[in-house]
């Protein structure tokens, strides 16, 4: 069997072959540029293809594909819903495999999904068969290991974490992402600067006025390190992990505060669940996703 791992990412295309202990033989990028729809699905085949043919294997030989996309992997249908990909409201992502690769295995998953199953295979939650992986970068979501199962729920959409509701009352300014996203996500944190700061401000700026002792940044990132806490530890409070993972392109920066979020936790959670939790950050900063696909066609190509 022939494994291969695809992670999507809202600017590029990751793709690998992989040796079945979920180690990269070989690996291939290309950039989105702009593209969507159908194109999007036609550079995924045309990724399978190079990394084939670089590896002088048969596109008709078995293949187990694995899938990581930015979004909603309906696992009945093989439909994805992806926002930040033009066209990809249903699109059919699993027929567009088959038919270029009729004599595969493809299974889709939702990058949040990939993300902790990649740390478990070969990241920080290596041997863990109970942990999360929060991933906050322009938004916020979260894989859920527990009992050695991903969970899924009745239409694929666990882990929608953006969406936690941290802080009443209701602000109608959460209708478009939630309540926890709109304060502790990259977006959220620019969001939340430029309500102030004059001119576009991204959430990097706003750690570096962190860095400087600006006042409203402190006040912004300290709120958002008090919201990870406690979304942290509600995970911790309702699932019992053994680790909390955090990773997305906040942490980066946001790696620091990991002892910050861990205190916070602590003040919210259940006691024994927290004091036997360990909080990490992602050991695979910019694979994750790759690799939690890359585990994705191994499981699916062995069963």
């Amino acid at each position: 069997m022939i494994y291969i791992g695809i992670d999507l990412g809202g600017t590029k295309i990751s793709g690998a072959l992989f040796h079945e202990n979920n180690s990269i033989l070989m690996r291939e990028t290309v950039l989105l540029e702009g593209k969507g729809g159908e194109e999007v699905g036609k550079l995924i085949c045309d990724v399978c293809r190079v990394i084939l043919e670089k590896a002088g294997l048969n596109p008709g030989d078995e293949i187990s594909v694995g899938v990581c996309v930015p979004g909603i992997s309906y696992s009945k249908s093989g439909k994805v819903w992806c926002p930040n990909i033009p066209g990809w409201e249903e699109y059919p992502l699993r027929k567009e495999l088959l038919l270029n690769f009729p004599n595969s295995k493809i299974t889709i998953e939702s990058d949040r999904t990939a993300y902790i199953l990649g740390e478990v295979s070969l990241g920080a939650a290596k041997g863990c068969d109970n942990a999360i992986f929060i991933a906050a970068g322009t938004g916020i979501g979260a894989g859920i290991l527990i009992d050695g199962r991903v969970l899924h729920g009745a239409s694929d959409i666990v882990g929608a974490t953006g969406w936690m509701a941290l802080k009443p009352p209701y602000n109608k300014e959460w209708d478009g992402c939630g309540c926890f996203e709109s304060h502790a996500s990259g977006t959220g944190i620019a969001m939340q600067a430029g309500k102030v700061y004059p001119g576009k401000i991204t959430s990097h700026d706003v750690f570096e006025r962190y860095d400087q002792g600006d006042p409203l940044a402190v006040k912004i990132i300290d709120q958002a390190i008090e919201m990870w806490g406690m979304a942290a530890a509600n995970f911790v409070s309702l699932f019992n992990p053994q680790m909390v993972i955090f990773g997305g392109g906040l942490f980066g920066p946001a790696t620091r505060f990991i002892d910050r979020i861990y205190a916070e936790a602590i003040k919210w959670a259940q006691p024994i669940a927290i004091r036997q939790c360990t909080f990490k950050a992602t050991q695979l900063p910019n694979d994750a996703g790759l690799y939690g696909s890359g585990a994705i066609a191994i499981k699916n190509g062995k069963e």
